[in-house]
């Protein structure tokens, strides 16, 4: 049997989602929480895999069983046993070959600065103080992007995969008294690719490049034209969607 998770966690005191060697992650505390209460090893497969410092609002994980359980027994000793800066909100069954990464038909992510000092932030937030962005060049470059499905430009170098095409729905920035946050939907995400994006959106703002240069980043297929990678600390997972279809338990 099947069952997904759907969490949220502050990245700050984790070396990402993924579990490795001689670090702390994500997956491996709610690996340990679930396999000591359930008494069987548990291992999760989670929709994405955030790096270090980087975090999620809403996250989704799978991983199978053989015997059903009272999942709300379960998700009450589980959120007391895990760190309080990572929350389960729901456990729930679900179709045996339903996948938690390969049927997520869109991911969300946001990228928030904060224009100013606040020591309350500093997690969560990279604060910007002493430059002026022109937000309004950063969204007219930002709408660039849906014209684009390559974005090799934008991921980080030697990721090992088979395509570097994503199909980008919306990316936009909102500003907010002192917060700026952009926000970006896609059907997929290269490694850093946010970071590298919203890099390259800044140098834009602070008039380095010019919002017809994107266009040349872009094309130019090579990670060292694009901009630098913003700190993660200000990188949230947002959403993600799946069909129902596949969420089915029939």
């Amino acid at each position: 049997m099947r069952y997904f998770l759907e969490l949220s966690y502050k990245g700050t005191n984790y070396h990402g989602w993924q579990i490795q060697p001689n670090v702390i992650s994500v997956q491996e505390k709610i690996n340990d929480g679930l396999s000591k209460l359930l008494r069987t090893p548990i291992n999760i497969m989670g929709a994405g895999r955030t790096d270090a410092g980087v975090h999620a609002s809403q996250m989704f994980a799978h991983f199978d069983i053989e015997n059903e359980f009272d999942t709300q027994l379960i998700l009450d000793r589980l959120n007391n046993f895990l760190p309080e800066d990572i929350v389960i909100y729901n456990i729930f069954k679900v179709h045996e070959k339903a996948h938690t990464r390969f049927h997520a038909t869109s991911r969300s992510y946001e990228y928030r600065i904060y224009l100013g000092r606040n020591p309350f932030l500093l997690d969560t937030t990279w604060q910007l103080y002493r430059y002026q962005l022109d937000v309004e060049k950063m969204n007219k470059a930002a709408s660039i992007l849906l014209n684009y499905t390559d974005f090799k430009c934008f991921s980080k170098s030697n990721t090992d995969v088979n395509t570097y095409n994503c199909d980008i729905k919306e990316a936009y920035w909102v500003k907010t008294d002192n917060m700026l946050v952009f926000h970006i939907t896609a059907d997929r995400f290269l490694r850093n690719m946010v970071r590298a994006i919203v890099g390259t959106l800044i140098n834009i703002g602070l008039g380095k490049n010019s919002i017809e240069e994107i266009v040349d980043i872009i094309e130019s297929r090579d990670r060292s034209e694009a901009g630098f990678s913003v700190p993660a600390k200000g990188l949230f997972l947002t959403n993600i969607q799946y069909p129902k279809s596949k969420l089915k338990n029939e």
